[in-house]
């Protein structure tokens, strides 16, 4: 995939974490693709070892894969900010 790809993936699976994860999370634009990139790294890195593929295209399948590894960002974040 190209970088206009994976930001496009990214906003799209930011937004949709931030969606569905509800709290307080970093806010803006920047973070949200952020989250959704690192998400979709860190979904398609998890979604390898359970034989879910990776994120290397771009379909509802690895949406769905990078949405779950930018909640899991969120969550996280939420966790550590309670320390």
């Amino acid at each position: 995939m190209g970088i206009i790809s994976w930001i496009l993936l990214g906003l799209i699976a930011g937004a949709l974490a931030k969606a569905i994860h509800p709290g307080p999370d970093p806010g803006g634009w920047i973070i949200t693709i952020i989250v959704g990139i690192i998400g979709a790294i860190i979904g398609g890195w998890i979604g390898s070892f359970f034989g879910l593929g990776t994120v290397n295209e771009f379909s509802i399948r690895t949406l769905i894969i990078a949405t779950g590894g930018a909640i899991l960002i969120l969550w996280l974040y939420s966790v550590l900010k309670k320390r």
